[in-house]
């Protein structure tokens, strides 16, 4: 590894401190501030790492966290969550008083802009009663909160007058050797002058206050966000606006199909990564490709973009094959069955696809076919002679997701036959080492065979043109890009697009009428064949690309295929097709603190989640809030119940509740008449600001980052209502009626406002919201219109709301427990096995003969590679050694009985065990 960093950054504090305290192997190289390091960055960006895999990190936070990692010490969710704080609050404040203290001289200010953050930190540590952040011991939250203050809190003559917690803190981790070390290396001995130069280079930050007020009791992603400075001609901008009431031109008609492209409208063909049919898909599927397309396709229709949003199930190949064994069907049996599951769940989630198909269809051979004899025309395709992995247990070949082993590159323990989710690198399966058959775990063996090859290399030039382009002129999210980048950087090979299998769109060619597609050449297509299944003008959305900008949803494992490997297949065709603009990857996410597993019972399902009796708009909202926008992140029960009880029903749901409660008790149902003061302009300005910033990063596809301004909105309000106090100002005289009634009729507008802005992430909360307050449907087409949306008066006085209730219930303590152990996976499969409790079975099982139980045999098999499984996910997680030695006892213990099963007694297992 190496680390790049600067003499006077103060970012660079951070990473310095993280290497010395984890000891971590890495070379460090001083640059000067303005050498640009990371090649696919548009801008000097320092500190960062260079790995061993050849990508770079350069987010000091993240290389932080990494090093701690490369030295066995995880982040806990406390600690992330410090360090999102730190990112999102901490840090715009902290530039800001390093700006007026080293830019403008003016020290004496800077308290003013740190007392809110120094205050949250201060009652969050003497309210947690422990050493460090975290805990009895210095974590990474720790080295990267005191660094970050370093510069302001060691330098004497600011005069901060931080809280004795943190003064006690700071002064703990300060102290300790790599701190002092750190800071002499950036600062070299010059305090906030070391810093001059750097920040002289900076663009002069905002001038919004930092988040201040309550403390989070130790969890800094709740705190209140303080209010940014608004001037006069903000404030009469936002009373012109709100003066212009709603759009009287008519109502945008309902949906008709079929959508197809329009003469001077913005036309957006938006794709969800096709869900694989052989099994349900859990939270991370759902939030990595569907929810977020379905949030991004509402909120375009609420700007008024014509948008056609398709989806479907990914049908073909051996996981279906072996699906369709295993429950005793058919392959298409098995694809109607989990289509139709895939269907129901997402319905549910009230995921609105205008279209969702499949790709078994004759549309799918037909287009696959041409694409295939266009490419074959155009020489694009090679043969070869491939080596494959044969499982002689299971007589087949095995395809790339059924065979597991060691990454060549990385060394990876779980590595998959075609690419390894630790590098991202892409694997031949034969290259794996040590491989195994994840279904009987045997050791396959190699076996030749004849295929077709896309000729990656001889399209290369193509593909760099054009990823030149629509990286440059669309939303590619830093991963997409990333991982883009990283394959072409080690060049393209020739790409096997045929399958020894059966169940799969067959191959044209007389060569090789025996094969089948592979399924990543095959399941893209399905895009184009689902739209010619919605309409037979499909054409005009695909081969259209002068009037048509693709979007493509998915997440970080599914990049390459799409901005590789399909591009190149529609690139050699020469058949104008439309290639995508804007590729949107999330990365993973996780089920509290391990994978979802539906074998070992971890994690919710998607057919699971209506069990639980939570509305599907709160699992949206939850989903959206944790979506993992810029790194993994993890559903929480205990988190999910916090999110929900205090940013759904004591902000959102509180203002909106009161807003449309005071309009029925005091003032009989009708909207008031509104004569706006100064602090309502103010008010108006601030919720403009946000409305402002929701839409940019919903143009950006910023889905987390934009639902936080929904919330700040209702935040604004809730304080508005609390220092008017309109329940008292109503028993006034006749001025403070007045008052009451223009407090009163400015929430209840804002009510409406983020009825709108809701609507992607909870439609029907959204729907509730709007009929509890009568709201005209033209609210929905004028607030999120032009550049930076219109908050205006929809609600005039006079105008009479409907009947107002709460919009959320209480998630409880005793509730959310139960629903943990629920899904925390106490029963695995192994457990089943070894049960003394006999497994039903659909039919009388044989008599063992000699000892021989085939019966049991299987289900031990299953258990062990199971079991095995888990041992293996518990050494990469570096979990405590006393838990991995009791895993591998069950699996030992399991083996034993597998082996008597078999009939082959215990003796010779540790023989057997090192044969293989």
């Amino acid at each position: 590894m190496k680390l790049f960093v600067s003499e006077g950054n103060p970012h660079c504090l951070k990473v310095l401190c993280a290497l010395e305290v984890t000891g971590a192997q890495c070379d460090v190289q001083f640059v000067n501030h303005e050498e640009r390091i990371v090649p696919f960055l548009n801008r000097p960006t320092l500190p960062a790492l260079l790995l061993p895999s050849g990508l770079y990190l350069f987010s000091s936070n993240a290389i932080c966290r990494y090093m701690f990692e490369l030295n066995g010490q995880e982040s806990s969710e406390l600690c992330n969550q410090w360090l999102e704080w730190e990112a999102t609050d901490l840090q715009p404040a902290l530039l800001q008083a390093l700006h007026m203290a080293v830019v403008q001289g003016k020290g004496s200010e800077v308290s003013k802009v740190l007392q809110g953050p120094l205050n949250v930190l201060d009652q969050s540590l003497s309210k947690g009663n422990t050493p460090y952040l975290t805990g009895e011991a210095v974590s990474v939250a720790d080295i990267v909160l005191c660094t970050a203050l370093y510069p302001v809190l060691s330098e004497s003559s600011l005069a901060l007058g931080e809280g004795r917690s943190v003064k006690a803190w700071f002064d703990r981790v300060a102290a300790m050797h790599s701190c002092q070390s750190a800071a002499r290396k950036v600062l070299q001995g010059k305090g906030l002058q070391g810093m001059k130069s750097y920040m002289q280079r900076q663009p002069a930050p905002h001038s919004s206050q930092c988040r201040e007020t309550q403390p989070c009791n130790s969890s800094p992603a709740e705190c209140d966000e303080g209010e940014r400075m608004v001037s006069e001609e903000e404030m009469e901008a936002a009373v012109q606006t709100w003066n212009k009431g709603l759009n009287p031109g008519p109502l945008a008609a309902g949906r008709k199909h079929p959508i197809l492209p329009q003469d001077g409208k913005r036309n957006i063909l938006l794709t969800s990564a096709l869900p694989y049919v052989n099994n349900v898909p859990h939270l991370g599927n759902i939030i990595g490709c569907v929810l977020s397309a379905d949030v991004f396709s509402r909120y375009g229709r609420l700007r008024g973009w014509n948008l056609l949003f398709v989806c479907g199930t990914d049908e073909y190949g051996t996981a279906t094959e072996n699906k369709a064994r295993e429950e005793g069907l058919t392959p298409q049996q098995i694809c109607d069955k989990y289509h139709a599951i895939h269907s129901s769940i997402y319905k549910w989630f009230q995921v609105d696809f205008d279209f969702f198909g499949r790709t078994t269809t004759e549309k799918q051979t037909e287009i696959a076919q041409d694409i295939f004899w266009r490419l074959h025309k155009n020489e694009f395709l090679v043969e070869d002679t491939v080596e494959q992995l044969r499982c002689e247990k299971c007589q087949r070949f095995l395809a790339d997701r059924f065979v597991e082993g060691t990454c060549p590159h990385c060394s990876y323990p779980e590595a998959r036959g075609d690419q390894c989710d630790k590098c991202g690198r892409l694997i031949n399966a034969v290259e794996l080492r040590e491989p195994q058959c994840k279904v009987c775990r045997k050791t396959p063996v190699i076996r030749s065979s004849k295929h077709l090859f896309l000729d990656l290399p001889k399209l290369e030039s193509q593909l760099e043109q054009w990823l030149e382009k629509s990286t440059s002129t669309g939303d590619w999210t830093a991963n997409a890009k990333q991982i883009t980048r990283s394959w072409l950087r080690d060049g393209l090979k020739p790409r096997c697009i045929t399958r020894d299998l059966q169940w799969g769109t067959p191959v044209p060619h007389p060569d090789f009428k025996e094969k089948v597609f592979y399924v990543w050449f095959d399941a893209p297509i399905g895009y184009l064949s689902i739209t010619a299944n919605y309409t037979d003008k499909w054409e005009k959305w695909w081969k259209n690309p002068q009037q048509v900008e693709l979007y493509n949803f998915m997440a970080k494992d599914n990049v390459p295929f799409h901005s590789v490997v399909f591009p190149c297949s529609l690139l050699g065709a020469q058949d104008n097709y439309t290639l995508v603009s804007h590729l949107v990857a999330t990365e993973y996410l996780n089920y509290e603190d391990t994978k979802f597993s539906k074998s070992r019972g971890v994690g919710v399902f998607g057919d699971m989640a209506k069990d639980t009796g939570i509305p599907s708009d709160v699992w949206r909202f939850y989903l959206l809030y944790v979506r993992p926008e810029g790194q993994d992140s993890a559903f929480s029960w205990a988190d999910m119940a916090l999110k929900n009880n205090s940013e759904l029903l004591n902000n959102l749901g509180n203002f909106i509740n009161r807003a449309g409660m005071f309009v029925t008790k005091f003032f009989d149902g009708c909207v008031p008449v509104m004569e706006l003061q100064q602090e309502d302009k103010k008010l108006l300005a601030l919720v403009g600001w946000e409305l402002q910033q929701y839409i940019q990063l919903m143009d950006k596809v910023k889905i987390r980052d934009a639902l936080k301004h929904i919330l700040n909105i209702s935040r604004h309000g809730n304080q508005y209502i609390q220092v008017n106090e309109p329940w008292k100002k109503i028993k006034g005289d006749e001025t403070e009626r007045q008052r009451a009634g223009t407090v009163t009729g400015v929430s209840v507008n804002i009510a409406c406002l983020l009825s709108v802005m809701l609507f992607p992430y909870m439609p029907t909360v959204s729907q509730t919201i709007r009929d509890q307050l009568n709201a005209p449907q033209s609210c929905v087409i004028t607030m999120l219109q032009g550049t930076s949306g219109a908050f205006v008066s929809a609600l005039k006085a006079g105008h009479r709301i409907g009947t107002v209730s709460p919009l959320f219930q209480k998630l409880e303590v005793d509730q959310i427990e139960a629903l943990k152990k629920r899904f925390g996976g106490q029963q695995t499969t192994a457990q089943r096995a070894a049960s003394t409790q006999p497994a039903a079975v659909p039919a009388p099982a044989a008599a063992p003969v000699n000892g021989v139980d085939p019966e049991k045999a299987g289900q031990l098999t299953q258990a062990v590679a199971e079991q095995g499984e888990k041992v293996r996910a518990l050494k990469a997680q570096k979990a405590e050694k006393a838990v991995i030695t009791a895993e591998v006892a069950k699996l030992l213990d399991l083996k034993k009985q597998l082996a008597l099963a078999e009939g082959k007694g215990t003796e010779p297992a540790p023989q057997k065990g090192k044969k293989k």
